[in-house]
């Protein structure tokens, strides 16, 4: 009598794996996720929740709400400083991207690897990482200030020294600033995922006659990818909510050239004491960064990439 016996299915097979030599690995059950599911239930989903609730409603700070339907939404559409502010969020992002990527990916490689000196170097570099976004902004703001600052002093470099006067003095400041605080820490993510490198690939790509711009080429870059859209996701995200750099360094000047989304949601909220719009302003902005990063992944095919761990 012979006995048929069935092939595990494949939730079974994802539920219990055998690593190699060892025993049987199972999925953690959700009790290991509640802790952080009630975390951020309560302090991002109900507060967005609540933020959506007060977009349609006309509140001053004080006394209760009053329901105004899609007032706020329709002013919103024909305020041009919103629209103008919406535009400059999402150039600011791009521009950071633009300087951020490249520069923090070719120091995180370097920093991987066994050169002299390499630990201090990188433990210098990586100093803007330990301060605030404030702290940054207030240092920034000084060294650059037009009367007693490096521009100053620097007429043949500078001209009139005022940075801050003109739309593009004003967003290349904000990106040099917000480069020079972040790329440490992009850097710092590309490095340890240039560790991670197999060195047998390298070896294998000497063998075949590459060079070191060919082994960063056909070996590093590949291997970065993942690394890479990480830290695209990081920025786009960082930049479209960037808020305390613009309120120290530019204050939305001059003008409204540089009144951002996020420093226009501040504006209408805690100036304008308009807490409706600002509430509608925030959800809007939380809906642009959703949708360009959903973007930036499913054009990147990072939503389907696997870990050595997948079906644990």
């Amino acid at each position: 009598m012979s006995t048929t016996l069935a092939a595990p299915t494949v939730p079974e097979q994802r539920r219990a794996r055998r690593s190699p030599g060892g025993p049987v690995l199972s999925r953690p059950g959700f009790a290991w996720a509640l802790p952080a599911t009630l975390f951020f239930g309560f302090f991002a989903l109900v507060p967005l929740v609540l933020v959506a609730v007060l977009s349609f409603t006309s509140w001053a700070g004080l006394g209760s709400p009053e329901f105004v339907g899609l007032d706020n939404w329709q002013r919103l559409a024909r305020d041009p400083v919103m629209i103008n502010s919406l535009w400059l969020s999402i150039l600011l992002t791009a521009l950071g991207v633009l300087v951020q990527t490249p520069l923090s990916l070719l120091i995180g490689v370097w920093a991987a690897g066994q050169q002299r000196n390499r630990a201090v170097l990188s433990a210098i570099f990586f100093l803007p990482l330990l301060l605030s976004a404030t702290a940054v902004s207030v240092l920034w703001r000084a060294l650059l200030d037009p009367n007693f600052g490096v521009p100053g002093q620097a007429p043949w470099l500078f001209g009139d020294g005022n940075l801050f006067g003109s739309r593009a003095g004003a967003i290349a400041v904000l990106v040099f600033v917000s480069s020079w605080q972040f790329i440490p820490f992009h850097a710092l993510i590309y490095q340890g995922a240039a560790r991670a490198v197999p060195a047998v690939l390298y070896q294998a790509a000497e063998v075949d006659g590459a060079g070191r711009w060919g082994q960063f080429r056909h070996v590093t870059l590949p291997q970065l990818r993942n690394a890479m859209i990480t830290s695209v996701v990081l920025m786009v995200v960082g930049g479209l909510t960037t808020f305390d750099t613009v309120l120290i360094l530019t204050q939305g000047g001059p003008g409204t050239d540089t009144t951002i989304t996020a420093y226009h949601m501040y504006e209408q909220a805690f100036r304008s004491f308009d807490f409706g719009a600002g509430a509608a302003i925030a959800l809007l902005l939380v809906v642009v960064a959703t949708v360009i990063s959903l973007i930036v992944v499913r054009v990147s095919g990072y939503d389907r990439m696997r870990s050595t761990m997948e079906g644990l």
